[in-house]
């Protein structure tokens, strides 16, 4: 649907765990950082819209693999794939790459809902229209 957005992380000791690896809880850490770059490069300020319209992007579902071990002082490119936009919530594939090797992949389905309800509501046209071009 629109092509790979990329944001680079790198593995601090903060990241990793008493093995040295990164502890598989931080991948989502990861992705969500990248969520956020990706959503601010169409131009979408979540805390704006959280406080002028009332909107807010929660993760419904994270279904995580983790494929190799990164360790500290890696640097990791996070990619986030739109898959299928519908009215209220946004399914994506998300990669933790180290170089060409995938460490960590997701499958993440975030929806919009009204901050002050928590129920679901339709997706901004405006930001509809900025991820589909």
């Amino acid at each position: 649907m629109t092509k790979n957005f990329t944001w680079p992380v790198r593995v601090y000791y903060e990241d990793t765990d008493t093995g040295g690896v990164v502890y598989y809880a931080n991948y989502l850490k990861f992705f969500e950082r990248a969520r956020t770059e990706w959503l601010r490069s169409f131009g979408l300020n979540q805390d704006k819209l959280a406080q002028e319209d009332g909107l807010i992007f929660v993760v419904r579902r994270a279904l995580l693999d983790f494929e190799r071990p990164a360790r500290l002082d890696d640097l990791l490119e996070v990619t986030v794939e739109l898959q299928k936009l519908a009215r209220v919530y946004l399914d994506l594939t998300q990669e933790a790459r180290c170089g060409s090797q995938v460490m960590a992949r997701a499958q993440i389905r975030v929806a919009c809902l009204n901050l002050r309800r928590f129920k679901p509501v339709e997706i901004p046209q405006s930001l509809r229209e900025s991820i589909q071009q």
